[in-house]
């Protein structure tokens, strides 16, 4: 057995070829042949030598001669196929050793056979391309295995990535339902104080009971004819609320009187009063919008109106809107004129008055609701004792006690500990509490 250092290559380590032949002169010629390529070459004389050195030594290639004494190249192939799979295998055959060459293919799997004799420059490039055949192979089962690596931290990554994500998700769902729960409590505490203000307000004329309520929901309902957006009808329903908020310091024997009835002296001190609202509504932040409504509303489409004399579209849409909505309650009042109106009567009124006190959009969108305001009502509501009320039900109406006084307002949300309120005023006063919910 010999070996020959071969000088370095570009690989890491030279590649090693191990040559086996019986004959001393062959391998003699074979090592001359491959060992000006650089590669590390190792030799063995029979088939037991060559698989012990198989055995101590990393080979990349083993080119072995056909007939040898005892282990033939093929059975030498063969065993080395079965034990060292990623050795590139070679057989050196002649002509007459074709059947066993055939068999050397099937066994040992080898991956080239040259015949006897052959070609050097052939054979050298065989051998390189056997090789570059190998490493390539390798480094394709190392990436792939390395790919396959990644893949499986990307995996985990991603699996991590995603209940952080989820996690992250939900903490922000519940912090936005929380927030979004203490808007709506915050909200609908704002409007009930508003409501129980107006029912303040109303409380200095006994007529006056329930207004600001009635004139909110059908100015509403006329805004949601022409299309006005929630935000605005939001809007809307604050200055209807707060719409005689002005009033609060007229004396008491003006609130009695209709305004037809004033004369000049005492109209000059009503027509003061939606500025005065005005006035006392800009302090507070959220009811600026709703202030100039309430200013505005008394306004005539003609310029007419007071208190600024303003016409047309130069008339807030809103206060167009609170105008007609005001009128018709007020009408049936008969704080408007010296009598109180039928609804139609009322209707009419303000239909003869289209064009000339009132906006004829308004007027139109506010007859084609009044036709249909009853069905609507009796589709949408409820009528429930509160027995029969469940949490998260809405009010349809304000909850007025029967002595006149706000219960609870309109889009109020019930919950348990409200229902049971309701059922313990229902026994302490022995009468029938009836709510209206949506």
């Amino acid at each position: 057995m010999t070996t020959t250092p071969a000088p370095a290559v570009d690989t890491p380590q030279p590649p090693t070829l191990l040559l086996v032949d019986d004959e001393a002169n062959i391998l003699s010629s074979l090592r001359r042949l491959f060992r000006p390529q650089g590669y590390r070459v190792l030799t063995a004389e029979s088939g037991d030598e060559a698989l012990q050195l198989l055995a101590a030594e990393p080979i990349d290639l083993i080119l072995s001669d056909m007939r040898m004494p005892g282990m033939t190249g093929a059975q030498l192939l063969a065993t080395a196929c079965e034990r060292w799979p990623d050795t590139v295998r070679i057989l050196l055959t002649g002509y007459a050793d074709m059947s066993s060459t055939i068999e050397a293919i099937n066994r040992g799997q080898i991956y080239r056979y040259v015949s006897k004799p052959w070609e050097d420059d052939d054979l050298k490039l065989l051998v390189r391309d056997a090789l570059e055949r190998k490493y390539l192979k390798l480094e394709n089962e190392r990436m792939t295995q390395t790919i396959a690596e990644q893949n499986e931290q990307l995996r985990h990554f991603n699996a991590e990535l995603e209940a952080r994500v989820q996690a992250r998700t939900k903490e922000l769902s519940e912090a936005l339902a929380a927030t979004d729960k203490a808007h709506r409590d915050l909200r609908q505490s704002y409007t009930s104080t508003v409501r129980v203000f107006c029912e303040l307000i109303e409380s200095r004329s006994p007529i006056l009971k329930g207004h600001g309520r009635r004139v909110a929901d059908l100015a509403r309902n006329i805004a949601r004819k022409l299309g006005v957006s929630d935000a605005e009808q939001q809007t809307l329903v604050l200055a209807s609320m707060l719409h005689d908020m002005g009033k609060i310091g007229l004396p008491d024997e003006l609130l009695a009187k209709s305004y037809s009835t004033l004369h000049a002296e005492e109209r000059s001190v009503v027509m003061t009063h939606p500025a005065r609202a005005e006035t006392l509504l800009m302090g507070i932040s959220p009811l600026r919008e709703a202030a100039a409504i309430v200013r505005a509303h008394h306004e005539h489409f003609d310029g007419t109106g007071y208190p600024d004399g303003s016409a047309g579209l130069a008339i807030p849409r809103l206060a167009r809107i609170l105008a007609v909505a005001n009128a018709f309650d007020s009408l049936q009042l008969g704080t408007m004129v010296g009598r109180t109106l039928s609804p139609k009567d009322a209707l009419d009124f303000i239909v003869a008055n289209r064009g000339k006190r009132y906006d004829p959009s308004v007027v139109d969108a506010f007859v084609s609701v009044g036709v249909s305001l009853k069905t609507e009502r009796a589709n949408s509501e409820q009528r429930l004792r509160p027995a029969m009320l469940k949490a998260g039900m809405v009010l349809a109406r304000d909850l007025i006690h029967a002595d006149g006084y706000l219960l609870l307002s309109k889009g109020f949300v019930v919950d348990d500990a409200i229902i049971e309120q309701l059922l313990r005023l229902e026994r302490t006063e022995g009468r029938a509490v009836i709510v209206s919910v949506a």
